[in-house]
């Protein structure tokens, strides 16, 4: 009977306290089931785009170039002989007339002497002659052979004294001088040992080389045909290899005539003004031709194009301010733009700013670009 009533007192203590947890858990429930499920509770992110119009855009194409020399002078010797002294630095700036090598000139002083005593006798012999003529006691024939050795003699006089200027061996144009292939106590055997060269480093010259569909491309478009002949509008850029563009343009002042056959390019080549000596033989630089023009072309910022899985894409606005993924084909570089050559049309808004706030099927709330506070895009380059 004692035990029947403590549990009954029990009970009755707890039933407060269970009355209350019970209204508890019933808030809680009905609080969770007032909560709207998924993100309806956000308002749509504010994303910046563009509206895709067709437009004249500038188009840049780029190819990988190498700097020559305007000129290139091989230095020959037009005599023989053992150098005596090479005068100059290798790779310094040589001008029309510096001496380069010395050539060892006992040989050639002798024989101008020679020829130089050789002439002084004719000339005497030939002026006897000529005396005696007058007073009709040597025939005409006699002063006639005078006169020929004189000529003769003088000839080799001449021949004497310019192979003795010929050992002080001279920079024939201003330009830098390469290294040296003889040096001092080498024998020299004529013309064909060659001992240095020098390189007009301004102007200078830029090659590149399109590729054949490249320039079927050109060639295609009436308007673009003319710019990629010698003399044309074209303006030549050049990107050095820390990134830099040189301050200046080139034009183009030669095409080769036809392909090589083992690579199927046609060379090309620009000449610049290189007074500041930027540009160096054997340098390899990019070059980019400005002038090009596209028609009708659709292009957006850099930015918007996105890559993953392989491909590219954007994304664009549809009805409802829906959130749409677009693959993409792109052209070449435009400025900070990519020309869209495939898979959009005109008058889709693609999104530019805020891409990261956004998810495809969701709602989003355009504004133009221009009230973007977004930076611009990197600067454009060709393909």
């Amino acid at each position: 009977m004692s035990h029947s009533h403590d549990r009954a007192v029990a009970i009755a203590r707890h039933v407060p306290r269970l009355g209350a947890l019970a209204a508890t858990v019933g808030l809680l429930l009905s609080g969770c089931q007032r909560r709207p499920s998924g993100f309806g509770a956000f308002p749509p992110a504010e994303v910046a785009v563009v509206l895709v119009t067709p437009r004249a855009v500038p188009e840049t194409f780029e190819f990988p170039g190498e700097v020559v020399p305007f000129r290139r002078v091989e230095v020959r010797s037009r005599v023989e002989g053992v150098i005596e002294e090479r005068v100059f630095t290798e790779g310094s700036i040589v001008r029309p007339g510096q001496l380069l090598y010395r050539l060892d000139q006992v040989r050639y002083e002798a024989a101008l002497r020679s020829a130089q005593a050789r002439l002084q006798n004719t000339r005497q012999i030939l002026g006897r002659a000529d005396s005696l003529l007058a007073q009709q006691v040597v025939a005409q024939q006699d002063v006639d052979n005078a006169r020929a050795d004189y000529e003769a003699a003088r000839a080799a006089y001449d021949q004497a004294k310019k192979d003795l200027d010929d050992t002080e061996i001279k920079a024939e144009i201003e330009g830098r001088v390469g290294r040296t292939l003889l040096e001092a106590g080498a024998r020299v055997t004529g013309s064909s040992d060659l001992l240095t060269t020098i390189d007009r480093l301004d102007p200078v010259y830029v090659t590149f080389q399109p590729a054949a569909q490249q320039l079927l491309e050109w060639h295609e478009n009436p308007a673009w045909r003319g710019l990629v002949e010698p003399g044309g509008r074209l303006a030549v850029q050049v990107v050095l290899p820390d990134g830099s563009v040189l301050p200046r343009t080139g034009r183009l002042d030669f095409v080769a005539p036809s392909l090589d056959a083992s690579t199927g390019t046609q060379e090309f080549r620009a000449v610049f003004q290189n007074g500041d000596r930027l540009l160096m033989p054997g340098q390899f630089v990019r070059v980019r031709l400005l002038g090009f023009t596209r028609q009708h072309a659709m292009a957006v910022p850099e930015r918007a194009v996105q890559t993953g899985l392989g491909r590219q894409f954007v994304y664009v606005l549809g009805r409802g301010d829906t959130v749409q993924t677009r693959d993409v084909q792109t052209g070449p570089w435009s400025g900070g733009e990519w020309i869209i050559d495939r898979g959009l049309e005109p008058g889709d808004r693609v999104v530019v700013d805020g891409i990261q706030k956004i998810m495809p099927g969701r709602p989003a709330r355009p504004v133009p670009l221009s009230d973007s506070g977004a930076a611009p895009g990197r600067p454009g380059m060709s393909r």
